[in-house]
């Protein structure tokens, strides 16, 4: 007899500074994943990078495991920055075009 055991994710809230309130369950591993990598990516500091130079730098840095040549890094790079902004760990600089910082 074979028995189906789903594999569980290990799950983490995620935020948004432009929607305070809300919160999401996202994948754990893919979160801190790309959370280690934006970190590394965005320097300390005033002027920052652009969010296309944040993602150039942060592609590198990501596991191919979990994200296989760069497949949805778009939407967990947006999520866990804006997810960072509501929790005061990046700070962005209101130009055209955005940057981000770590404060």
């Amino acid at each position: 007899m074979s028995r189906n055991i789903a594999k569980t994710v290990e799950r983490v809230e995620m935020r948004s500074i432009t929607s305070p309130g809300f919160a999401l369950n996202v994948d754990k591993a893919k979160y801190d994943a790309m959370k280690e990598a934006l970190l590394a990516a965005v320097p300390k500091g005033q002027p920052g990078l652009t969010v296309a130079e944040v993602k150039e730098g942060v592609l590198p840095l990501l596991p191919d495991a979990l994200f296989p040549g760069g497949a949805k890094a778009g939407w967990w790079l947006k999520g866990v920055q804006l997810d960072l902004e509501a929790r005061g760990t990046l700070a962005r600089e209101n130009t055209k075009p955005l940057r981000l910082y770590r404060p």
